[in-house]
């Protein structure tokens, strides 16, 4: 009886090694939500971004095995640019994954005004590369608000500096009209616009366009008669096109146009034909072009399958957008990595890596180091 007690044990004790040894080891996984609008009238430019940001952290994983190790696990959710969506998404899945939420991109700045607080109260960092609330920049005030890479009153003083030097170094007297989507992305750069008039003794004239911007004929009749010597536009989606082919026929230059950084990309000013020649706007981050990410994004993401995309859209403006933020954000888990170690983090480690991130010459050179699978 014993003995046979003693082999049932031994048996057991078995059982339980093999089943040790079967069960899959679950790899550490740090949670990105990924707040896009695929669908609604922005889709053309939404799209773009939303597959840059997909390819960029599907090539962390398929190339490197994650960060250090930490596979990124990200979840979309379908926002079609609407404030409420965003915040909807927002709520449902900043306490998904191990840590919760590492840090958030909105990717509208109506968005970005809504959920500050939000984020604030939940300790998780919102990443607004080029975009978002520009006040934000005071980080004293705004301690989880990340404006990467240039905001909206930086783009305005650029334009403001870039026509005063085309004027022999003076705007008095001149006109400027401010051609903006009405919403509050439209209307971040007046404030800064409406200072820069008092100080460079422009005519500053404030000319909104109503969601999504299909119609604008009243707008650049205005233009036509108030005869501004330069038009900023600020602009989203297919209002940019149509202000473009607007300005075409009712005569405006298109080499006295300037966009924000929004309103120049390939869907901005293909639909506009010839009509787009000579039409100026401004860059940030990534212009449009390839490099060796894109390569190897070619190589080990669609080379894979794991694209949400085709692959004519690589390198193009928005594409570089989506992949530049998507960039931000696991370059700020490798530095919060540094202090916290190899292993999931949470959204107040992952603010510490903002916070301390370095991406500089020696860092760029060093991605190039990186396993390859």
């Amino acid at each position: 009886m014993k003995q046979t007690t003693k082999l049932k044990l031994v048996a057991s004790a078995a059982l339980v090694s093999l089943a040790a040894a079967a069960a899959p080891v679950m790899a550490a996984e740090q949670f990105i939500p990924s707040l896009v609008y695929r669908t609604g009238p922005y889709a053309p430019n939404g799209v773009p971004v939303a597959n840059g940001m997909n390819d960029y952290y599907a090539l962390i994983n398929e190339r490197d095995g994650g960060v250090n190790g930490v596979m990124l696990k990200v979840e979309e959710c379908e926002t079609g640019y609407a404030t409420d969506r965003i915040v909807e998404c927002y709520e449902r899945l900043k306490n998904e994954g191990e840590k919760g939420a590492s840090f958030v991109h909105p990717f509208s700045t109506g968005g970005t005004f809504a959920l500050t607080d939000k984020t604030t109260t939940d300790k998780i960092p919102i990443i607004t590369a080029g975009y978002g609330r520009s006040e934000s920049a005071n980080g004293e005030t705004f301690k989880w608000n990340f404006p990467l890479g240039g905001n909206y009153w930086v783009a305005a003083n650029i334009l403001v500096q870039h026509l005063k030097g085309k004027m022999d170094g003076s705007l008095k007297g001149k006109k400027i009209a401010l051609v903006y989507h009405d919403s509050p992305y439209g209307k971040e750069p007046i404030v800064m616009l409406d200072e820069m008039a008092k100080i460079e003794g422009f005519d500053f004239q404030k000319i909104p366009v109503t969601h999504p911007g299909v119609e604008q004929k009243a707008a650049w009749l205005q233009i036509r008669r108030s005869r501004p010597d330069a038009v900023f536009l600020w602009g989203w989606g297919v209002m940019n096109s149509t202000a473009i082919k607007e300005a075409v026929a009712t005569g405006f230059p298109r080499e006295k146009m300037y966009g924000v950084w929004w309103s120049g990309a390939e869907p901005d000013v293909v639909p506009a034909g010839d009509g787009a020649k000579g039409y100026n706007a401004l860059s940030f981050l990534m212009p449009n072009g390839k490099g060796k990410a894109h390569e190897e994004i070619m190589k080990y993401v669609h080379g894979n399958g794991k694209n949400t995309g085709p692959a004519e859209e690589v390198g193009q403006v928005l594409y570089n957008r989506g992949l530049a933020s998507a960039l931000l954000g696991v370059e700020a888990i490798r530095a919060a990595q540094a202090k916290y170690g190899k292993r999931a983090l949470s959204g107040e480690e992952v603010r510490w890596g903002l916070e301390n991130l370095t991406i500089d010459e020696a860092r760029i050179a060093g991605a190039a180091r990186f396993d390859r699978r």
